[in-house]
């Protein structure tokens, strides 16, 4: 597959000059419909010239605008696909299900942490490190399971850490006790779930900062977050893949783990000893 727009930005937002990089932040906080409007209403959301925009796109490596946009429009077709859709998508040559699953599932981990730098992972290894106040993690219909695991480890090795679970009214009554020392980790990929959307709304109008797993086409949480990890999800199935997520949360709680080794062995032993 090849890379998102989203990936591509990423890869690149460092090189860009202060101009470009604004254009970057305004697709991403906006992903993707402000990039198919017209160069002259992007320029201006972005606060930009419009020679400004038309660089931008040069530098993700396309030749002009209308094939900047029709990358885009592929996205959003992608990104709105149900199971039922992809379930017509013909079978892969060969035959076995193993196979073609297996490949895309390795190849879904190698780009996503291609695309991952490690000062973004570092970045937000320190931020879920820091202790500086409570860290809630919720996932969608789908994706929950890994805010739950994530959580369940973060809470060995550091006190204050929640699983939201339950329905929406549950979780929103939580928002009280959030505020600009917490951290949200939000899980959400397509078809993005509204309910997450309004709840990570609200919380970043509370100074929550929001670190958000979410696929290679941008959970709109994205225009709320702090941190964006987009993962690769697709494989030859009805159903999206995890996986990478997976392996990206496991890799964060081993970061936090060995930056809490101190307090956090310490912790470990308190609770081994009330078992």
């Amino acid at each position: 597959m090849i890379s998102s727009i989203a990936e591509l930005i990423s890869d690149r937002i460092g090189a860009m000059p202060a101009g470009e990089r604004r254009a970057a932040q305004t697709l991403i906080a906006n992903y993707p419909m402000i990039g198919l409007k017209t160069v002259a209403e992007f320029s201006a959301a972005a606060g930009v010239s419009s020679p400004t925009i038309l660089r931008f796109v040069a530098r993700l490596g396309f030749q002009n605008y209308p094939e900047f946009q029709s990358a885009l429009q592929d996205e959003l077709a992608a990104q709105l696909q149900s199971p039922a859709s992809r379930t017509l998508n013909p079978a892969s040559p060969g035959g076995g299900a193993v196979s073609p699953m297996l490949e895309a599932t390795l190849e879904n981990m190698r780009e996503t942490f291609r695309h991952l730098s490690e000062k973004q992972l570092a970045d937000i290894g320190a931020l879920l490190a820091a202790r500086r106040g409570k860290t809630f993690l919720i996932g969608g219909r789908f994706t929950d399971p890994l805010a739950r695991y994530m959580a369940a480890h973060l809470a060995i090795v550091q006190p204050d850490v929640y699983h939201l679970a339950g329905q929406e009214s549950i979780w929103r009554d939580r928002l009280i006790d959030m505020g600009k020392r917490d951290v949200l980790v939000i899980f959400d990929i397509r078809r993005y779930q509204d309910s997450l959307v309004r709840f990570a709304e609200t919380a970043h109008q509370r100074g929550v900062q929001i670190v958000l797993f979410t696929d290679q086409w941008l959970s709109p949480i994205a225009r709320f977050a702090r941190h964006v990890i987009a993962g690769r999800t697709a494989v030859p199935s009805a159903w999206d893949s995890s996986a990478a997520l997976f392996v990206v949360a496991e890799t964060l709680i081993g970061a936090v783990t060995r930056q809490l080794e101190a307090d956090g062995a310490k912790r470990i032993r308190e609770l081994e000893g009330l078992r």
